[in-house]
């Protein structure tokens, strides 16, 4: 999966309707690539989500600036799609920056806030609040 926050923008602007918006995220969810069944433990698991969502993280450097590599899975596919969206908007930025994104503000600019029941509002948030926290933590130990 090599789309980008603006590759995800675009596709959404030409999608009017909600349901193929709904199909287009559960799309990016089966491109989602695999993750290994050692890395779904307690550790990885995000508490807060309807479904089971693990979240894996490892800091890594490219060019002298450190980022987070991602890996992730859900047994929703709905749910897989928003990881991969997660994913589009942190995976590219430097560690650094990850703690300030505006996820909430991203969504809410795709309309997936506005359609996404409570439950997966809430765990949405608690997959963003994984991703920041780990990127806390590594900088701190960096």
């Amino acid at each position: 999966m090599n789309s980008t926050l603006q590759d995800l923008r675009d596709d959404f602007s030409v999608l009017d309707d909600w349901e193929d918006r709904y199909r287009y995220v559960i799309d990016l969810g089966k491109a989602l690539p695999d993750m290994d069944p050692a890395l779904k433990t307690a550790a990885t698991k995000v508490s807060g989500c309807a479904s089971q969502v693990w979240i894996h993280s490892r800091p890594v450097t490219r060019d002298g600036v450190k980022y987070l590599e991602f890996v992730g899975d859900s047994d929703a596919l709905i749910v897989k799609g928003l990881i991969a969206i997660a994913f589009m908007i942190f995976a590219p930025r430097p560690l650094a920056e990850i703690p300030a994104v505006d996820a909430a503000g991203i969504f809410a600019e795709l309309g997936l806030k506005e359609h996404l029941t409570p439950q997966r509002s809430n765990g949405l948030a608690s997959m963003v609040a994984r991703i920041k926290a780990d990127a806390v933590r590594a900088l701190q130990e960096a």
